[in-house]
């Protein structure tokens, strides 16, 4: 996978750069694997905005994803490499050996016609899923499931994966993207490798539009609002803004909202910021 650049015809078009899709075998989804996304705008089941500067976007369809990857012990065969407009990686299509379809996220060196299967005796291969007490010190893995059962919820996105660091009394610790040490359950499930795509970190939006395909709204900041619309509006000439708070009038720029401390923190060896 590149980065593709252009010639600077316009502004906005000498600094964009997209993804060159080189990956990409197969440009149409499965049509067992999909399913209607309707967009939210933001908003809830009220009708109230509760996540500004969102809407509009080009209609998408979604993927469904096997993160849980419980077909155990049934190769599989992956078949096509698709783009999924709904994350940053790749999505790859594995035709099973009883004939069921079901995509998973496509991992670095995985390539169309590669064998992958989910199982403890499983080789240390990329697209491989285990058990994290089966996985040896120091592999790569993503898709690492936080519950048992409940499917990957750590490292989806675009080139992310944990570090295996160390096994004790039944608990694996997990270097994360972040830096934070994390012991999880060693029952728990991880695909062998990194998320593929490792390129979209560098990819450039380029020009505001391209914001809007993405469903991404304009964000106007409180400096330049009136008294009326926001804590840090008014005042004669340019101001600061003083004590940074939302528009309703809540700390910001640090104010920390984690709510689940109690079910988590236990797990948390090292974090990845000093508190």
């Amino acid at each position: 996978m590149s980065v593709k650049k252009f010639k600077p015809t316009s502004a906005p078009r000498r600094q964009m750069t997209v993804s060159s899709f080189s990956e990409v075998t197969r440009s149409e989804p499965e049509r067992s694997l999909i399913a209607p996304l309707h967009k939210k705008g933001g908003r809830n089941n009220t009708g109230r905005i509760t996540v500004r500067h969102r809407g509009g976007g080009h209609k998408r369809k979604y993927r469904i994803i096997d993160f849980r990857r419980d077909k155990w012990d049934i190769p599989g065969r992956i078949a096509e490499i698709e783009y999924d407009p709904n994350r940053t990686a790749r999505i790859a299509l594995v035709h099973y050996a009883d004939g069921e379809k079901r995509y998973m996220l496509h991992p670095v060196g995985v390539r169309v016609g590669d064998m992958v299967v989910s199982s403890n005796k499983a080789d240390i291969r990329p697209g491989n899923c285990m058990e994290l007490l089966s996985v040896p010190l120091g592999t790569f893995v993503h898709n690492v499931e936080l519950q048992s059962g409940r499917g990957g919820q750590m490292c989806r996105s675009a080139g992310s994966y944990a570090q295996v660091m160390a096994k004790e009394n039944g608990y694996v610790l997990l270097r994360l993207p972040s830096g934070e040490l994390r012991n999880v359950w060693g029952k728990n499930r991880g695909t062998i490798g990194q998320v593929g795509n490792l390129e979209h970190e560098n990819v450039v939006v380029g020009k505001a539009g391209r914001s809007r395909w993405l469903g991404v709204r304009p964000t106007v900041r409180g400096v330049v609002m009136n008294p009326v619309d926001h804590p840090h509006g008014g005042g004669e000439g340019k101001a600061k803004g003083g004590h940074p708070v939302t528009p309703w009038g809540l700390p910001t720029k640090g104010y920390r909202t984690r709510d689940n401390k109690k079910a988590s923190s236990r797990f948390i060896v090292k974090r990845r910021y000093a508190k």
